[in-house]
């Protein structure tokens, strides 16, 4: 098997975990923030004994460097925060097809940060995604539980666009296992305050599963993903991506019973077929 088609597979089992790991939102029931803080404590240790076994060097080349790694770990503490908060305040669906605007935000923001123009179809893929978010919503009301999980839907696939870009520029000088330890360790410190504030209470169940949903589906999982990026562009990622919702969707509808709705699947079709339209033509 050559590079790119391992490459290819990684991201492909990565994507797979990453759609069974929106579940936990609802497997746990603890507040979003100790969820992610757990999934990334455990996954650091995994992450650095895995480091210390392979002998990676851990040291970055750059003091600059540490500083985006800082800003890349609280962006994925943000990033999964939101994700669990918009889960456990809605629905699995709602929840994953809302973060999976992403790729389009990365449409948009590719442009600013190359200073290009923007062009008129990009604006037009936004409006039709839009239109998308609004059927999965039944009613837009701020009190409204799915309205709440749509928009921290949103603003996790925001932070997650720009954490993407900035893991490609990394993923070409360091391993993807170091870049996944410096970013969920800086979670896990961000995180920390969280702790003293909700005050959960932990069974020996929650532990065993923030054991999991660290090290199988965010230690392995993320540095598969990472890893897949070196000889996969970030595009074809995006649009295999666009899988975790089918992935989750199903799992959440055979394991928690949760059945989209009509007008969920409508606006998902919507979603995912502009998420892949503005992937596919990048």
């Amino acid at each position: 098997m050559n590079a790119k088609n391992k490459n290819l597979m990684e991201i492909h089992l990565a994507v797979f975990l990453f759609g069974l790991s929106g579940l936990f939102g609802k497997f746990l029931m603890l507040p979003s923030t100790i969820i992610v803080l757990g999934r990334a404590f455990f996954s650091s240790i995994f992450l650095l004994i895995l480091i210390l076994y392979v002998k990676k060097d851990i040291k970055l080349k750059e003091n600059s460097h540490y500083i985006y790694l800082i800003i890349m770990g609280v962006l994925l503490a943000i990033h999964w925060s939101t994700f669990f908060e918009s889960i456990q305040v809605s629905t699995v669906a709602i929840g994953l097809l809302t973060f999976s605007t992403f790729p389009v935000f990365v449409t948009f923001l590719e442009p600013f940060f190359l200073r290009e123009r923007l062009k008129l179809s990009d604006v037009l893929i936004a409006i039709v995604t839009l239109l998308g978010v609004m059927l999965v919503i039944p009613t837009f009301q701020l009190g409204n539980s799915s309205t709440k999980g749509a928009m921290w839907g949103i603003v996790s696939g925001f932070t997650y666009a720009i954490l993407s870009m900035l893991n490609k520029k990394f993923v070409k000088e360091y391993s993807s296992l170091v870049i996944a330890f410096y970013e969920q360790f800086i979670a896990t410190i961000v995180l920390i305050p969280f702790l003293f504030l909700n005050k959960p209470i932990f069974s020996l169940k929650d532990i065993l599963i923030l054991v999991l949903l660290g090290i199988v589906f965010t230690g392995i999982s993320h540095s598969l993903f990472i890893n897949g990026l070196k000889n996969i562009k970030t595009q074809t990622a995006s649009i295999i991506t666009s899988l975790e919702p089918v992935y989750g969707i199903v799992l959440a509808a055979i394991l928690l019973g949760e059945i989209p709705t009509l007008r969920e699947v409508l606006g998902g079709v919507i979603i995912l077929s502009t998420v892949f339209y503005s992937t596919a033509k990048m």
